[in-house]
């Protein structure tokens, strides 16, 4: 499959072994696996980030394995999801980064087309979380409401 932005293919990686149920290793329950991931999302933990303190510090390697429910799924369940969906609000963030970089670097070309293509990213995503009902319909990308909401 090819990028989006470019006319390469993308990186080859590796894949998680393919399984059906949890491994018998595992040492948590899955009420104690959700009691946890609720826990570390009242403490203002991301979900990424919950995902991988399950697997490095609890032994949890996948939680929709472990749980039946996907991470976000438990976080919905118990009303602790994010206003913005965390990729969305990684993409701002960066749109919000490199906006001042150009501020401060108005000739660099290299980054403000960056800046072209993350936005309309930001776009793209925002169209598609609007037809899954996890934004409002009405909401919309502006560079000054992004600054407001990362910082």
């Amino acid at each position: 499959m090819a990028r989006i932005h470019a006319r390469r293919r993308g990186a080859s990686r590796s894949k998680r072994p393919a399984r059906e149920e949890a491994p018998e290793w595992q040492g948590l329950e899955a009420a104690e696996i959700e009691e946890t991931v609720v826990k570390l999302a009242r403490d203002g933990v991301k979900t990424p980030v919950i995902g991988m303190i399950l697997r490095d510090q609890y032994g949890v390697p996948d939680v929709r394995l472990a749980t039946g429910k996907k991470l976000s799924d438990i976080l919905g369940s118990n009303g602790l999801t994010p206003a913005i969906p965390d990729d969305l609000a990684n993409l701002m963030r960066r749109a919000v980064h490199l906006r001042t970089h150009l501020i401060e670097h108005p000739k660099d070309l290299h980054n403000a087309r960056g800046l072209q293509l993350i936005e309309s990213k930001i776009r793209r995503l925002a169209h598609y979380y609007k037809v899954e009902g996890k934004l409002p319909a009405t909401w919309q990308y502006s560079p000054e409401t992004a600054q407001l909401l990362v910082e």
